[in-house]
């Protein structure tokens, strides 16, 4: 009894989000961009989230010239699908909208170039390339067993070792990734205008103002303040309601 109604009110969800979602598209459509959120909110709140979904949202605030928001919903956007060029294309527009100019320190030497190659496949996708090339290997394996001639023999044995050096290269590639992924702290600035502080402390100097929409990396969290990072380096304290993290 307890599972059938787990398994309705599970249905039950997944129906009241869908149409809520589509609600929200032709509420998008109509440009009626406020009621629009609403409705996708209401998705979000029934625990369902999507890069789709989260796309919407910020073409919705995007559309209210709401720049906090409309960054905020496209990074989340890019945390499910990094790869999706519109997603990108989009925030690239959002970004002209905030009034702070961070320049971004750009990496060098080896930390970038594998930071690069790992960079090219979420941690996940990189995971299910190991088991499609643990999979070959197997099959390999097969072949070399039951091979007949030297020559065949020689050719799945050798690419044995060779795919399993591939899939050691995968597996530290998907770890590396997903460190990577779980370290990094990306934030948006939600207040209209915020100072960065020296000290976790409202009495410490200020390091520089931020604006809405500038994005920074929470480093450390103590008592109501963060730590962050601008992408140029510069490092502060930030009152914890100013920001809101992406992840």
């Amino acid at each position: 009894m307890k599972k059938i109604l787990f398994i309705l009110l599970l249905t039950t969800q997944v129906f009241f989000a869908q149409n809520g979602f589509e609600k929200g598209n032709a509420l998008y459509q109509n440009g009626n961009y406020k009621d629009a959120i609403t409705a996708y909110e209401s998705v979000l709140n029934a625990n369902k989230q999507s890069a789709e979904l989260y796309f919407n949202l910020g073409n919705c605030y995007y559309k209210l010239n709401k720049v906090a928001p409309t960054i905020y919903n496209y990074e989340k956007a890019l945390v499910l699908n990094p790869n999706d060029n519109e997603i990108q294309n989009n925030l690239k527009f959002a970004r002209k909208l905030q009034i702070d100019e961070i320049k971004e320190v750009p990496q060098v030497g080896f930390a970038k170039l594998i930071r690069d190659f790992t960079g090219i496949f979420h941690y996940n996708s990189w995971a299910w390339i190991s088991v499609s090339l643990a999979i070959l290997f197997l099959l390999f394996f097969v072949g070399y067993y039951f091979s007949q001639t030297t020559v065949s023999k020689r050719i799945f044995f050798f690419g044995m070792f060779f795919l399993v050096f591939l899939i050691l290269i995968s597996v530290l590639a998907a770890l590396f990734e997903k460190s990577h992924y779980e370290n990094e702290r990306p934030a948006i600035v939600f207040a209209e205008i915020v100072s960065v502080k020296s000290e976790p402390k409202s009495s410490s100097s200020d390091v520089l103002v931020l604006h809405e929409g500038t994005k920074v990396f929470v480093l450390e969290v103590l008592d109501n303040w963060k730590k962050i990072q601008l992408t140029d380096g510069t490092e502060g304290w930030i009152a914890n309601n100013a920001i809101k993290e992406v992840k």
